[in-house]
């Protein structure tokens, strides 16, 4: 019976997603996320009481992703730099793939400054960016005197503005071409002459992005 919930709850959390990434979190209904769940109202009511929690559920996995992405990378013993490379081609590509981030982004966009307010996914991600540039300065892996607050800026920014250039349009093709150029562009500003050569910026053997 557990088991069975749970399936029926990543049912609708999976309907959610794409209702919210296809509509917005205003426009979208309770009665079209069941409907595309295959259920009915009183099925997601029993699971979720109300669009906000939905909402929650979406961004929690859309975390969950990431995080499960961050620790697969730390299993791997991939030095920080390495893993702030992959993490924006796994963004590119997550935001392609599937609904789930893009809606947790969108419902990040659309919900700032409600209270409760839902999981920020945003921050989340930068978040992350900010523990491994932490992390990469902690190992040696930056270049020496190389400003406190730079990597801190704009790294996170990137990794934004990536999500930003999907919103807009940009092909997985174009998308996954301007970030191996923005790396190439970033990597002797942000490491040692002699360790640029380390870093593959095209990142060819990343897992699929997520399962949702």
């Amino acid at each position: 019976m557990q088991a069975r919930s749970e399936r029926t709850r990543r049912r609708l959390v999976r309907a959610g997603a794409r209702m919210f990434d296809q509509h917005g979190y205003a426009s979208a209904s309770l009665e079209q996320i069941a409907d595309a769940a295959g259920m009915t109202k009183g099925a997601l009511y029993f699971h979720f009481a109300s669009k906000d929690r939905l909402a929650d559920a979406v961004q929690e996995q859309a975390h969950v992703v990431l995080r499960d992405f961050a620790h697969r990378q730390r299993e791997a013993g991939a030095p920080a730099v390495q893993s702030l490379i992959d993490i924006s081609h796994w963004l590119t590509r997550a935001l392609h793939e599937g609904p789930l981030v893009r809606a947790g982004l969108r419902i990040t966009d659309e919900c700032t400054g409600r209270q409760p307010p839902v999981t920020d996914v945003r921050q989340a991600w930068i978040t992350e960016v900010l523990r491994l540039v932490c992390r990469a300065r902690e190992a040696g892996e930056l270049r020496e005197r190389l400003g406190a607050e730079g990597p801190e800026t704009a790294l996170p920014a990137v990794v934004c503005g990536l999500a930003a250039l999907s919103r807009a349009g940009a092909d997985p093709g174009e998308l996954r071409r301007r970030t191996v150029a923005l790396w190439e562009f970033l990597l002797p500003a942000l490491v040692p002459a002699e360790h640029v050569g380390r870093y593959d910026v095209r990142s060819a053997s990343l897992c699929p992005a997520e399962v949702a």
